[in-house]
C-alpha cells in the first residue's frame, strides 16, 4: 500500500516536470530564431523582438493570478487549463501566417506559463510531506533550471535541420502527452467557493507588473532609458506595486499575502533566488556574444558551450535537494553561491588568447553552482511559509524573478553596449573591445552575487529538521548497540 502511495506520488512529480520543461525550454529555444523572423517575415529586431517580450509580460501579468484561481477552482483545473492553452498557442503558431499572429500566439503561451510554472511547485508541494520537499523539487528543478540553458542549443538545432515552425509543432506531443498524465495523475482538489476576487489588488498588480516588464522589454540602448514613455511607464507600474501592496495588507482575501514577505526565511529565498536568475539570463546574453564575436564561433558552437552548464545544473539540483533535507538550506545555498559568484568572477577575467575549454570548465562550474543554490533557496522560502499559502508564495517568487532578471538583463545589455562604443572610440580593436565590455558585465554580475552570499546564512532550516536528525541519531545509537545483545556463539 506504501509502495502504491510513493509511486502516485511520482507520478505526480513526472507528470508536473513534462508541462514545466515544455514551457520553459520552448522559450528559449525561440532565442537563436530571431534572426529567421526577422527574414521570413521582412521585419525588423525590434519588432521580431516582440516575440520575446510579449512571452514574458503576459506570462508576468497572469502569475499573480494563480494564488487565487487555484483556490476558487483547485490547482488541477487551473494547472491543466494553462498546458491546454499552451498546446492550442503552440499549434495556432506553427501555422500563423503573419508576425503578428505568431507574436499573439505568444502571447497566449504567455498566459499559459503564468498559471503553470508557480502551479507546478504548488502541485508537487501538496503531494509530499515537508520533509521531502527537498530532494523532489531538486529533481523537479532539473526541468526549471536546464531548459532555459539547453533551449538555445535545442533552438539552434532545430533551426539548422528544420524551419521555425518546427519550434512550435514540438511543443504539441509532450504537451497532450502532459494533459494525458495530468488527468490521470494529479489529485483534484475542491475549490473555495467562498474565496473572493479581488479585483482592486488585480487591476494594480496586473497593470503595474505589465507597464514595468513592457518598459524593460523595450529598452535595449541608453537612449531607450531617458524615452519619455519608457520612463512614464516604469514610474506608473512602479507607483501601482506600491498602491498594490498598501491595500493588500489590510485586505481579509487579498489576491496575494504580501505579510509573508514578514517571514525572514523566505524574503531572504527570494533574494536569493532573484540574483541568481540575473545572473542565469545575463550569462545567457553574454556568453553567445563572447563566443562568437570575441572568439569567432558560430551558433552551434555557442549551443554547445551551455550544454555542459545545463547538465552540472541538473545534476547538482539533485543533490542539492537531498541535502537540503537533511542539513538544512544554509550550508547548501551558501556553497552554491560562492561556486556561481567564482566562476562569474573568472569569466571576467578571460583573456582574447584563452582557450575554449576554460569557458566551458567556467560554464560548468556556474552551472554547479545554481543547481546548488537556486532550487533549493526557493524550496527554503516556501517551506517556510504556511502551505495554504504555497501557490501564492511561488506566484509571488516568480514575478519577482521575471522583474529583476529582466531589470538585470535591461542593464547588462545597456551597460555593453555603451561601454563597447566608449572603448572603440578609445582605440580599441573590435575584439578587445567587446571583450572589455562582457568581462565588466560579468564583473558586475559576480559582485551582485558576492553580496547576496550573507543572505544564505541567515536562512533557518524547516521545523521538522530538529526532529529527523534526532530520529536519526537515535536509529544510529540503537544500531550500534544491537550487537551488544547478541549472545555469542
Amino acid at each position: 500500500m506504501k509502495n502504491h502511495a510513493v509511486a502516485k506520488q511520482w507520478k505526480v512529480v513526472i507528470t508536473v516536470m513534462l508541462g514545466t520543461f515544455t514551457v520553459l525550454l520552448n522559450n528559449s529555444s525561440l532565442n537563436p530564431a530571431i534572426p529567421s523572423f526577422i527574414k521570413v517575415f521582412d521585419t525588423n529586431a525590434a519588432t521580431a523582438s516582440w516575440l520575446i517580450t510579449i512571452f514574458l509580460i503576459t506570462m508576468g501579468m497572469t502569475m499573480p493570478l494563480t494564488g487565487y484561481l487555484a483556490d476558487r477552482f483547485g490547482k488541477k483545473k487551473i494547472y491543466l487549463s494553462g498546458l491546454a492553452l499552451f498546446v492550442t498557442g503552440s499549434l495556432l503558431g506553427s501555422i500563423s501566417w503573419g508576425l503578428a499572429a505568431v507574436i499573439m500566439c505568444r502571447g497566449l503561451q504567455g498566459i499559459a506559463g503564468g498559471l503553470m510554472i508557480p502551479l507546478s511547485l504548488a502541485l508537487i508541494f501538496e503531494a509530499f510531506p515537508k520533509e521531502e520537499r527537498g530532494r523532489v523539487t531538486g529533481i523537479w528543478g532539473i526541468a526549471i533550471m536546464a531548459a532555459p540553458m539547453l533551449g538555445p542549443t535545442v533552438g539552434g538545432i532545430v533551426l539548422s535541420l528544420s524551419s521555425w515552425q518546427v519550434l512550435f509543432l514540438m511543443n504539441v506531443p509532450t504537451g497532450l502527452l502532459g494533459l494525458l498524465l495530468g488527468i490521470r495523475y494529479l489529485a483534484a482538489t475542491r475549490g473555495n467557493l467562498s474565496r473572493t476576487f479581488d479585483r482592486s489588488g488585480f487591476i494594480t498588480i496586473t497593470l503595474g507588473v505589465g507597464f514595468i516588464l513592457f518598459a524593460l522589454g523595450r529598452t535595449t540602448t541608453a537612449a531607450d532609458v531617458v524615452d519619455p514613455l519608457h520612463m512614464l511607464l516604469f514610474l506608473a507600474g512602479a507607483i501601482l506595486l506600491v498602491i498594490f501592496v498598501r491595500m493588500e495588507l489590510i485586505k481579509e482575501q487579498p489576491l496575494l499575502n504580501v505579510h509573508i514577505f514578514k517571514i525572514p526565511t523566505y524574503s531572504l529565498s527570494v533574494i536569493v533566488a532573484s540574483v541568481q536568475a540575473i545572473a542565469m539570463f545575463g550569462s545567457i546574453f553574454l556568453v553567445p556574444m563572447l563566443v562568437q564575436q570575441v572568439y569567432g564561433y558560430d551558433a552551434m558552437m555557442t549551443g554547445l558551450v551551455f550544454l555542459p552548464s545545463a547538465i552540472c545544473t541538473g545534476w547538482f539540483v539533485t543533490l542539492a535537494g537531498k541535502q537540503l533535507d537533511r542539513k538544512g538550506p544554509k550550508g547548501i545555498i551558501s556553497t552554491g553561491l560562492i561556486l556561481t559568484c567564482a566562476a562569474t568572477a573568472l569569466l571576467g577575467m578571460l583573456q582574447l588568447h584563452s582557450p575554449l575549454w576554460v569557458i566551458f570548465v567556467l560554464m560548468m562550474l556556474r552551472g554547479i553552482g545554481l543547481g546548488l543554490s537556486n532550487m533549493p533557496a526557493t524550496t527554503a522560502g516556501l517551506n517556510a511559509i504556511p502551505d495554504k499559502l504555497v501557490a501564492q508564495g511561488s506566484a509571488m517568487n516568480n514575478v519577482m524573478r521575471r522583474l529583476t532578471s529582466s531589470l538585470g538583463m535591461v542593464v547588462i545589455s545597456i551597460y555593453f553596449e555603451v561601454r563597447k562604443a566608449q572603448l572603440l572610440v578609445a582605440g580599441y580593436s573590435v575584439e578587445t573591445g567587446t571583450l572589455q565590455a562582457i568581462r565588466e558585465g560579468f564583473i558586475g554580475m559576480s559582485i551582485l552575487i558576492l553580496l547576496t552570499i550573507p543572505a544564505a546564512f541567515f536562512l533557518k532550516p524547516p521545523a521538522f529538521l530538529p526532529e529527523k536528525e534526532a530520529r536519526r541519531t537515535s536509529r544510529d545509537a540503537s544500531e550500534v548497540k544491537a550487537p551488544a545483545s547478541v549472545p555469542k556463539a
